[in-house]
């Protein structure tokens, strides 16, 4: 995304881009289409040896990232698995690595980091409720005191890899306020249930909770003080998700220019029909408006700007319009084949549709916006 990338992050980007080539490339990923998982683990531990896991840790737990500014870091990963639809829990991972990173006691940063770190542990964020429910306020999750810890009840869907992960960390609400916990994948009482999944590598799963305890000592942060975390997380998993998605269209805007001059009609590249100019002209400023809007909030979420959650929405809402709008164009430039099974690009078109969707629509995000800046208050 970002043109100023300094010669060590040129070099990651590029020996990422190659591992990613060779080890898991689009073709593969139709193989795992039936794998009940989605990705394979011993793949994603070699990924993790090159740092995908690590940027958002600190070194004292195995962590480290390229320039000090993990989050930069950690886009171009996101950026590289977009532009092939790689599979692999990501986003998930690195939220709850964060979120134990900045506030996990000690204890849960030695039991858990160095595992996230390694590959050996996955994690994911159930932040999501049915209803299309996923900001903080509106959270129904029940956590109730009970002697020596907390009792949750209720649902979390969809959450990502959720039947496929060894540690979940649960947003819950209490009489207090929201209150985050480390829950282990296999506690009593808890029901995991796989959900069908527009895209065909990315699995979610529904999670019900029937009083399921947890000690005090899973709580992370302090109880009843979560929302300013949770607002850092969703900001985190914005910028990477916006990164993914700018890494899908990158790549498809690429082979669908490509197919424009090579693909001919009457005896003329359809690349030189003026009509089909203007419509190329249209996408590659949305294009790169979007790796713009993608770039701006990943630097404002790395330095704490005041202004992160206005910019995470506003560039939520326009790339995940303009994106998936894009995508919906290049289908039309390639005619028939472009609807076919057998072509990549509805691949592509799956992957950032899901993104679209997930942690707020483009609709959920401008209401957002006009709670942040106070329009909601003066139209009451």
């Amino acid at each position: 995304m970002d043109v100023d990338l300094s010669e060590d992050q040129e070099f990651f980007r590029e020996t990422t881009r190659k591992f990613l080539e060779t080890e898991i490339p689009v073709e593969n990923v139709r193989q795992l289409a039936d794998n009940p998982a989605g990705f394979d683990r011993d793949w994603w531990r070699r990924g993790c040896e090159m740092g995908w896991t690590s940027m958002l840790v600190p070194e004292e737990h195995g962590g480290g990232s390229l320039e000090g500014e993990g989050l930069l870091d950690l886009v171009i990963v996101a950026e590289e698995m977009g532009r092939l639809i790689t599979p692999g829990p990501l986003l998930a991972t690195n939220v709850v690595a964060l979120a134990v990173t900045e506030r996990g006691t000690e204890d849960q940063k030695k039991e858990l980091l160095p595992g996230i770190v390694s590959g050996d542990v996955l994690a994911t964020w159930a932040l999501n409720e049915s209803g299309g429910r996923w900001h903080p306020e509106s959270l129904e999750l029940e956590a109730r005191p009970v002697e020596g810890g907390f009792s949750l009840r209720g649902t979390k869907e969809p959450v990502e890899a959720a039947g496929h992960v060894d540690q979940i960390l649960v947003t819950a609400r209490t009489e207090n306020g929201l209150t985050q916990f480390l829950v282990p994948s296999d506690a009593d009482g808890m029901t995991i249930t796989p959900m069908e999944s527009l895209d065909l590598v990315r699995r979610y799963g529904s999670i019900q909770f029937d009083d399921v305890f947890v000690p005090a000592s899973s709580v992370l942060g302090e109880v009843g003080q979560a929302e300013d975390d949770v607002e850092r997380q969703l900001q985190v998993a914005i910028a990477l998700q916006l990164a993914e998605t700018v890494g899908t269209v990158d790549r498809i805007f690429e082979v669908t220019l490509e197919w424009m001059f090579d693909r001919h009609s009457f005896g003329r590249p359809l690349a030189s029909y003026q009509a089909l100019k203007h419509r190329f002209a249209d996408m590659k400023l949305y294009h790169e408006a979007n790796q713009a809007a993608a770039t701006a909030v990943a630097r404002a979420v790395q330095h704490h700007d005041e202004e992160a959650s206005l910019k995470a929405s506003s560039a939520k809402s326009y790339v995940g319009d303009h994106a998936t709008f894009v995508l919906q164009e290049c289908v039309q430039m390639h005619g028939g084949l472009g609807v076919t099974w057998e072509y990549d690009l509805h691949l592509y078109l799956r992957r950032a549709t899901t993104n679209q969707v997930q942690y707020g629509t483009p609709d959920d995000h401008r209401e957002r916006i006009a709670q942040l800046i106070g329009m909601d208050e003066e139209s009451q």
